[in-house]
């Protein structure tokens, strides 16, 4: 397949540029750690060295090295909406290179050729009880495909350390092929009845989500073509990708990574976030029964901030500006729901809120991220069970997981293992000096 022959073209280069680096500048020092970020879950101290994503503080994130406008607007289009083939995006996250329409139809067509889910896996998500959260569905569903893990087979075999990565990819591309089918039926188990559908092979990988929970509305595919690309990934330090980085560096295979990754991702902390937003609208929407004046809700946010409370989707550790994730989704609804009641909410709390944000000195970045609007886009759709909002970040997410446990194979990094201190030890390093 391409996206390994690509991937092979390029290793000699990059593991002699880190080799590199390692043997010329290898006590070099990147970060002084304090006992404050110690004590605060290591935030922004840099761990981990990954090419996939960034974020820039003043232009969001970028793929690739591509931000999120470059992307949306130049990679291949789907034939039937405005928005990118996520076979598309997955080959520039794997290859570093924008694909042509080709290369993603080719990745596409992969997809689909892998995509049979085998029986026991929805087999051993039918006796959960009806009340089991979908991300542990999701989570579980994973963890049963393991039993189809090329690489877990070949190793206990024998394998040349340099090609686990290829073993990687292979499995890669398995579990990404089948996870419209799982995730679709997933929302099939839980809100539809117990209905198992098969995908349609003449649809796109997002577009077949929709088609298989019954949103056969071209609008809302190309929001799934769109969702993806937007939640696809978010450099390496995050919960969800470290922990697949982390799991990965063990040598456990990617299905075993990436149902790690997911348990993370279902966390309050981290992947719960749009649907918070989308129960904080309605909420607000609630107490007014209709849309408020500015000066009403100008009032409700004040007070309600007063009260100690913090509003979601606003905010974000390290951007400065408005989420250029947040103002694609919103171009989106602009065009496709700009009298929808919802949206009419949340264009006016992003007229008003930053500037009451902006007043606080607590506050860094006053402006809407990713997760401000999403929720209330899928709501418009229909798809308004809000605990299943994770299991469709974390659908988006393992394109981005992969490329990273995917690379850090490639380039031989070793097992994750930072040393840890007791306070005793601690207190001891603070007297000493």
């Amino acid at each position: 397949m391409n996206i390994e022959h690509r991937i092979a073209a390029k290793l000699s280069e990059e593991r002699a540029r880190m080799q590199r680096l390692v043997k010329d500048h290898g006590k070099f020092s990147i970060a002084d750690v304090t006992v404050e970020q110690i004590y605060g879950g290591i935030r922004g101290v840099p761990i981990h060295v990954t090419d996939v994503s960034h974020v820039d503080p003043q232009e969001g994130l970028r793929l690739r090295g591509y931000t999120i406008p470059e992307v949306l607007a130049q990679l291949p289009k789907s034939d039937h909406g405005e928005f990118p083939l996520a076979g598309g995006l997955y080959y520039l996250l794997m290859t570093g290179e924008m694909p042509t329409k080709q290369e993603a139809n080719q990745v596409e067509i992969e997809w689909k050729v892998r995509s049979n889910v085998p029986d026991h896996v929805f087999k051993s998500l039918q006796p959960m009880p009806a009340y089991a959260h979908p991300m542990t569905l999701f989570s579980q569903a994973i963890l049963a495909l393991q039993s189809e893990s090329v690489f877990a087979r070949r190793f206990y075999y024998g394998i040349d350390k340099a090609d686990y990565w290829g073993y990687y990819l292979e499995d890669s591309l398995n579990l990404i092929a089948k996870l419209p089918t799982i995730v679709a039926n997933i929302y099939n188990l839980k809100y539809r009845n117990g209905v198992l559908v098969q995908p349609n092979p003449k649809l796109d990988w997002s577009a077949n989500f929709a088609y298989m929970i019954g949103k056969n509305d071209p609008a809302y595919m190309d929001l799934m073509r769109l969702f993806v690309v937007l939640h696809s990934d978010h450099e390496g330090g995050n919960v969800s990708a470290h922990t697949s980085h982390l799991v990965g560096s063990a040598l456990s295979d990617i299905y075993l990574s990436c149902s790690a990754g997911m348990n993370g991702l279902a966390g309050p902390l981290h992947g719960l976030a749009n649907q918070e937003c989308l129960r904080w609208l309605l909420d607000v929407q609630s107490h007014f029964n209709e849309l408020p004046t500015e000066e009403q809700l100008r009032s409700y946010l004040l007070d309600f901030l007063a009260s100690g409370r913090v509003i979601p989707g606003y905010g974000h550790a390290v951007l400065r500006v408005t989420d250029p994730r947040f103002t694609a989704q919103r171009e989106f609804a602009l065009k496709y729901m700009a009298d929808d009641p919802l949206f009419k909410l949340v264009e006016l709390v992003y007229q008003i809120l930053p500037g009451i944000l902006s007043e606080t000195a607590k506050v860094k970045n006053p402006w809407p991220n990713v997760d401000a609007i999403n929720g209330m886009l899928q709501h418009h759709f229909g798809v308004k069970e809000t605990d299943f909002y994770t299991v469709l970040f974390g659908f988006s997410r393992i394109l981005g997981l992969t490329t990273h446990v995917v690379w850090s194979r490639a380039m031989g990094k070793p097992l994750e293992r930072p040393k840890s201190l007791t306070t005793d030890i601690l207190e001891g390093m603070i007297k000493s000096k």
